[in-house]
Order: structure tokens, then C-alpha cells, then sequence
């Protein structure tokens, strides 16, 4: 299974959280050489003054545990 297809999936999981506090996740890229996972947070996601601490404790913790290879998740 290709590392995006990895991302993709952990995305699906986290996707719900992130709903229910009004924002999103959209997945922009996967670098498998860096194993940086490019994302962009919308709707409340997106202007939360916390959404850099859900980027990293959250999402970027998710992603490094489910998926090999992943080493950073930004957001753009």
C-alpha cells in the first residue's frame, strides 16, 4: 500500500474530529521521499488560533504513528 493511500486513510479517521468542531483536512501532497504530508485546514480549522497545536500534536502525532515514513505534516 503506497504511503498516500496511507495518508488518505488516517485522514478518514482524524476527518470526523475535525467536523464536529466545524473545520476540515484536505490532503494536498505526499512527498514519500521526504515523508512530508502537505494539508490545508478549512472552515473553522482554518482560522482557529489553535490549529497549529492541532496540526502538530494531533494530526502530524496520527500520521507519524499510523504511517511509515511520514516525518512532517504542514500546512499550507
Amino acid at each position: 500500500m503506497s504511503m498516500r493511500v496511507q495518508v488518505e486513510e488516517t485522514i478518514e479517521v482524524i476527518r470526523p474530529a475535525l467536523q464536529a468542531d466545524g473545520g476540515d483536512i484536505v490532503l494536498k501532497d505526499v512527498d514519500e521521499s521526504t515523508g512530508i504530508v502537505t494539508v490545508t485546514l478549512v472552515g473553522a480549522c482554518g482560522t482557529c488560533p489553535a490549529s497549529d497545536q492541532t496540526l502538530k500534536a494531533g494530526i502530524e502525532r496520527i500520521m507519524r504513528d499510523r504511517v511509515d515514513g511520514v516525518t512532517e505534516v504542514v500546512a499550507v
